[in-house]
């Protein structure tokens, strides 16, 4: 297996990343989102609607023509939150491989936390402090208290951004009384993550691509910090707290004229920053660093580390 696909069946975003192996590591040759929002209309109903099911097999069909045209040998794609939690989940599946040929598999939100740090620890140095790694999905959120050497703690919680929207984000800017809704749901959502962060010393929260990568991307641009896609972009505490507060007073129109902000972020990222704000109350961080990588580099990363048998 020379050259292999890897799609991330993400719930707003399908990823698709190719790489060649030389030596015992892989080299990314080519990278594509596509906003499939395959979450949208019945995430918290627990099922994919047919729009959402045709957006996702027209990402898919796009990918697997682009993974023949660079020659790709085997192609290993993943659902996460949406997929797993829909009653028409595994339908959807048996769906695409017939369609496409396409066979996916739906992982765990336990599985889909270990990967996600092995693609950050790719990105990060993180050395021997702990710190709290958070991914922010459309369906669900991971976080995972880790070192460079283990991970100490790991869960995924059902809180993912498209859940929020639909639950909280009615109005656009969002209502004061909807951020305190959102707030409190969350409050006791997380509760086991905050029972968690007071036994552990942690000083920095890592997030991991996503909404963080347009928040790094944003304040890259503000101060004329050149911005790139390294394993690793800069963002700080105080420039979070600053474009959350203006992000409050915008709808999407104007959320879109910031720059930096992209089409595939903007009607999450409010609802992201509003779950950030919160950890950030809730435990006294000193930095935040972003990693560009997550699941799909974490499934790449153990391919390298297990022989290419996943």
């Amino acid at each position: 297996m020379n050259r292999v696909a890897i799609i991330d069946m993400g719930t707003n975003t399908f990823h698709l990343l190719v790489a060649e192996k030389k030596g015992q590591q892989f080299n990314i040759l080519f990278q594509d989102r596509i906003a499939t929002k395959i979450g949208a209309g019945g995430i918290n109903g627990g099922y994919i609607t047919a729009e959402g099911e045709e957006r996702a097999l027209h990402a898919l069909i796009l990918f697997k023509n682009k993974a023949i045209e660079l020659g790709v040998q085997k192609i290993i794609a993943f659902g996460t939150s949406a997929l797993r939690n829909a009653n028409n989940g595994q339908e959807i599946i048996n769906s695409i491989h017939a369609k496409t040929g396409i066979e996916a598999k739906i992982i765990s939100g336990d599985e889909e936390a270990s990967l996600i740090y092995h693609g950050v620890r790719q990105a990060v140095k993180l050395g021997d402090q702990k710190s709290l790694i958070v991914d922010i999905g459309g369906g669900s959120v991971e976080f995972i208290i880790a070192n460079d050497s283990k991970i100490f703690w790991k869960r995924s919680f059902e809180v993912g951004g498209q859940r929020l929207i639909e639950k909280f984000h009615q109005h656009d800017p969002i209502l004061p009384e909807e951020i305190a809704s959102l707030t409190q749901f969350l409050e006791e959502a997380l509760d086991p993550l905050f029972v968690e962060l007071k036994k552990h010393d942690l000083k920095t929260l890592i997030g991991s691509s996503g909404s963080f990568d347009t928040l790094s991307e944003i304040y890259c641009l503000r101060n004329n910090i050149e911005y790139n896609t390294e394993p690793e972009t800069p963002l700080t505490i105080k420039a979070f707290g600053e474009i959350f507060q203006e992000l409050l007073t915008k709808n999407r129109a104007a959320r879109m004229q910031i720059p930096g902000m992209i089409e595939m972020r903007v009607d999450m990222i409010v609802a992201a920053c509003c779950l950030i704000q919160s950890l950030l109350w809730r435990y006294p961080f000193q930095s935040i660093r972003v990693s560009t990588y997550s699941l799909k580099e974490g499934v790449l990363a153990e391919l390298s580390e297990l022989g290419n048998h996943l």
